[in-house]
C-alpha cells in the first residue's frame, strides 16, 4: 500500500503526524482529496473547516481547522492551522451552544467543531 507523511500542526501545538493514504481537506478553492503522489500544491485552507486522515492502519483521524494553509509535496502533506482541535478532543456540547452565537466566524468554527466530533450541525 502507498503511504504519505502527514503532520496536522496548529500555531499552538502538534495535533498528529504519521503516515497516511489518503487525506481530505477543505480549501478556499474546494475540497480536494489527496493521496500518495499527488502532484505538489499549495492551497489555503478556509475558515470552520475538516480535515480527515486516513491512516495506514486504517484509523481515521477527524480535525476541525481553522484558517492556515495545506501543503502537499509528492510524499507528505502538511496542514498547518491557525488553530485546530482533534474530533476526540471536542465538547459537543459547547459547540452546539456556540451555534447560536452572534458572530458568523464564531458558528462556523462551532460547525466545523461538531463535523469534526461526528456531529450534525
Amino acid at each position: 500500500m502507498a503511504e504519505m507523511s502527514v503532520e496536522l500542526v496548529a500555531v499552538e501545538r502538534r495535533l498528529w503526524s504519521g503516515k497516511a493514504s489518503f487525506v481530505v481537506a477543505q480549501t478556499t478553492e474546494g475540497e480536494i482529496g489527496i493521496m500518495p503522489g499527488h502532484e505538489p500544491v499549495l492551497g489555503q485552507l478556509v475558515e470552520g473547516g475538516v480535515v480527515k486522515v486516513r491512516t495506514t492502519d486504517g484509523d481515521a483521524v477527524t480535525a476541525a481547522v481553522h484558517g492556515g494553509f495545506l501543503s502537499i509535496t509528492h510524499d507528505s502533506v502538511s496542514v498547518l492551522a491557525e488553530t485546530a482541535e482533534l474530533g476526540e478532543e471536542i465538547d459537543v456540547e459547547a459547540a452546539k451552544q456556540a451555534l447560536t452565537a452572534e458572530d458568523e466566524a464564531e458558528r462556523a468554527r462551532a460547525s466545523a467543531r461538531l463535523r469534526a466530533a461526528g456531529q450534525s450541525a
